[in-house]
């Protein structure tokens, strides 16, 4: 039973890393306004320290969100090791329920957080590509 339930978060943590994979290379791939190192001039310079500035964010929200996900992992995984000290089927089977539903219900928030983000760093570049780049 219990390696049902690692198994399966093993295969949604893996989903959502290929996820974020693929949203960033696409996302990556969509900025046609990336400005190129060697730019001439004080606005290509100027627009290479905005561009700098703007990954650095894009990055660091990033890495909050894995921090965020690595805790609420750690925080199932804990969680895990409670439901052996059932001392009964029935407290066993309410404490599998309870984890099945923390385990998704941390997923869903994941998930949930990454596409604000996502919409928030498309935002941001779609003002950065209009504004600096046109």
């Amino acid at each position: 039973m219990f390696a049902n339930v690692i198994e399966s978060l093993h295969k949604a943590t893996e989903a959502n890393l290929h996820f974020q994979q693929e949203m960033y290379k696409k996302l990556v791939n969509l900025w046609p306004g990336v400005p190129v190192p060697g730019a001439s001039g004080e606005d290509g310079k100027k627009l290479q320290k905005k561009w700098a500035t703007f990954v650095g964010e894009v990055l660091k929200q990033h890495e909050e969100y894995i921090n965020t996900q690595f805790k609420a992992g750690l925080q199932n995984i804990e969680k895990t090791f409670q439901v052996g000290e059932a001392k009964n089927i029935e407290e066993l089977r309410i404490k599998t329920r309870e984890l099945w539903q923390q385990c998704f219900e941390s997923l869903k928030e994941a998930y949930d957080e990454q596409i604000k983000d996502c919409q928030k760093t498309v935002g941001k570049w779609f003002e950065f590509v209009t504004r600096e780049v046109a």
